[in-house]
């Protein structure tokens, strides 16, 4: 049985030793960096990133923002071997809320989204910058809470619409904008590490997609690990300018498969390793996954914040997560962002102190501040482990979150 140690107070914390270690078998998912549900979910950082580096030059502070509810509606495309074409625009609906004006500076919301959507997609899937339709779903309206009397208005109303930045409560505490949680876990295992290094090696810029321009970025992983066999599904598209005939796509299938079992009998040596590419493929009738961009967000997929990657990168059904799509919220208050960011961290750290497993949760309390949570929980496979110096390293992280915001705002923490 674990054992426990709990410390009462504002930051209840409890930590638990000697508990029992993951087991071998492994479900892990990884989406690259063309999927649609990474590109909303990079998409909405990037805004988040912006807004936050404009208010805090021209005001001096951070002001209220969150892009986290953005939406990618697939487009329609033509695709021919060696030749593809837009026939309708991807939708980008940037659903939210934002401040306006900061007294009487007025602020162009408008104006930057827009410049940062489009620059977006003209690094991430160029062949898309003059296919976008962008429509602005972002309001200024108040959080529930206030209600009007004769006597006063409530500080609520002047959260997106301050009078000056003296308006905005965390310049004084810091409090917890959601009951919510944050989790983190480490280390990962070897086949854990093994998806994300074969997922990021053919989406993005890469040895291999650089001497492959064939290559696309929506890449997708579905992987499963029982130490002696390593089964995985795996999707990479083809850029179809590239490819001339079903002949030539079949053959770059194979370079793929053959680079997936290069790297497999380098990581994973002692297991059996499977590779099924491009289920869906029907070659015989011309049904492949080829693409004019490298991502299905071409033609009909959508994209939504929150459904792709973990924080850590991956996702892992078998492992502690949870649902708080952390990008796009604003970096100084939001739990669902700053919590699963300082509880990855603190697993990472607690794991190299102890050698052994950990795992973090963060819970907050909406309107209690933030460097107290309602609860902290801590887990550790190590029975010997110090607790004290275990509870001083919890204490560090929760001290840690004006650093990150500000790591967030001036060099971005790369997520998912």
């Amino acid at each position: 049985m674990p054992r426990s140690s709990t410390a009462s107070g504002p930051d209840h914390i409890v930590i638990e030793t000697g508990t029992t270690r993951p087991g071998t078998t492994t479900i892990v998912e990884r989406k690259g960096i063309g999927h649609p549900d990474t590109l909303a979910d990079h998409l909405a950082e990037r805004l988040s990133r912006a807004y936050s580096r404009y208010t805090l030059d021209r005001f001096g502070a951070v002001l209220h923002h969150n892009f986290d509810k953005l939406a990618l509606l697939g487009g329609a495309c033509e695709v021919r071997y060696g030749a593809g074409r837009m026939t309708a625009p991807v939708r980008v609906l940037v659903n939210g809320r934002a401040a306006h004006t900061c007294g009487n500076d007025a602020i162009p919301v408008t104006e930057l989204v827009d410049a940062e959507v489009r620059a977006f997609f003209g690094e991430r899937l160029p062949e898309l910058t003059n296919h976008l339709d962008i429509v602005f779903n972002i309001t200024s309206n108040s959080s529930p809470g206030a209600v009007i009397t004769d006597d006063s208005v409530p500080d609520r109303v002047r959260w997106f619409n301050p009078r000056s930045i003296d308006d905005l409560r965390e310049r004084r505490t810091r409090l917890s904008n959601d009951t919510s949680l944050g989790t983190g876990w480490a280390p990962e295992n070897p086949f854990e590490s093994f998806v994300r290094e074969l997922v990021n090696r053919f989406s993005g810029r890469s040895e291999f997609t650089l001497a492959h321009p064939w290559c696309g970025s929506d890449v997708k992983l579905m992987g499963y690990f029982d130490k002696d066999l390593a089964d995985v599904v795996l999707c990479v598209p083809q850029k179809s300018r590239f490819v001339s005939n079903r002949a030539e796509y079949l053959r770059n299938l194979e370079v793929v498969r053959e680079e997936c079992y290069r790297l497999a009998a380098a990581r994973l040596p002692d297991s059996e390793v499977r590779f099924r590419l491009n289920a869906r493929d029907v070659p015989d009738r011309d049904e492949l996954y080829l693409t004019h961009t490298g991502s299905s967000i071409e033609s009909g997929d959508e994209g939504v914040v929150g459904r792709g990657n973990r924080v850590n990168g991956l996702i892992t059904p078998l492992r502690p997560m949870n649902l708080e799509g952390a990008n796009g919220k604003n970096p100084v208050y939001h739990v669902g962002k700053l919590y699963n960011i300082v509880a990855q961290r603190l697993a990472e750290r607690l794991s190299d102190e102890t050698g052994d497993h950990a795992e973090v949760h963060l819970v907050s309390l909406t309107g209690q501040r933030l460097d107290q949570p309602w609860r902290v929980l801590v887990r550790l496979t190590d029975d010997a482990a110090d607790v004290d110096k275990v509870r001083a390293l919890v204490t560090d992280a929760l001290a840690s979150f004006p650093a990150v915001t500000d790591e967030l705002v001036t060099n971005g923490i790369v997520l998912s």
